[in-house]
């Protein structure tokens, strides 16, 4: 996926989860945060970060925050970026070759599930997918959440719930950064979220991690990493 009117700036401060101020060509201005985590270790004053120009013109905030530069490594930290790069990596062939169909946004139970697909033939499947984008990385080990998560392990729950009515059920996590060692959830955040990931592994829902090649312009699923749990 592909962000369009992109400039550089330098953070300056995050008075709440929604804003930052960032410095742009000398002026400073207030910035509309795609990301509602904590952060903490990404937006740091001083660092270099890209932000999007909006095209709506009566937005209190005439920019998007995408993208931050930590210590030489490009994170992209849009949470809509990890949906729409996995919509094109869908809709190229690259998890389900034999796809018949891929739907955003399929309700399931009290949920929308960010993806429905459906294969082919007559052992066609039917195949649910959550997406959840990765921010937080120590030492080159990624880990989610960064903040506890209930929607999170509600989602867990259902595609585990699904599976008992026939469903394919996968867990995508999309690392928005490259230089990852290994995936692994974030218990001392979190311990429930660990405790139901493993639980809905091993009764078969499908967990995956990829990261992503990140520029100022552009988030592409790249390749495998591996699962910890």
């Amino acid at each position: 996926m592909k962000y369009a009117k992109v400039v550089q700036g330098r953070f300056l401060e995050r008075p709440n989860r929604f804003v930052a101020h960032v410095e742009i060509e000398g002026q400073t201005e207030k910035c509309h945060v795609k990301n509602t985590g904590r952060c903490r270790e990404l937006l740091v004053p001083g660092r270099k970060v890209w932000l999007e120009k909006s095209d709506n013109p009566n937005r209190r905030t005439a920019w998007d925050l995408i993208a931050v530069n930590k210590e030489g490594n490009m994170i992209n930290m849009d949470s809509q970026a990890p949906n729409k790069a996995v919509r094109e990596w869908l809709e190229n062939g690259s998890l389900f070759p034999d796809a018949a169909c891929i739907r955003p946004e399929y309700r399931y139970g009290s949920s929308r599930i960010d993806f429905y697909a459906e294969t082919k033939g007559k052992q066609s499947q039917k195949i649910l997918i959550e997406v959840k984008g990765v921010t937080l990385e120590e030492d080159g080990i990624a880990r989610f959440p960064d903040a506890p998560t209930e929607r999170g392990i509600k989602h867990m729950l259902e595609l585990e719930q699904a599976l008992q009515e026939g469903y394919q059920s996968y867990l995508f996590f999309v690392i928005q950064m490259k230089g990852i060692q290994w995936f692994e959830p974030n218990d001392l955040t979190h311990p429930q979220f660990g405790e139901t990931l493993r639980r809905v592994e091993k009764s078969g829902v499908k967990v995956l991690a990829y990261d992503c090649r990140v520029t100022e312009r552009e988030m592409t699923i790249d390749m495998p990493v591996e699962v910890r749990l």
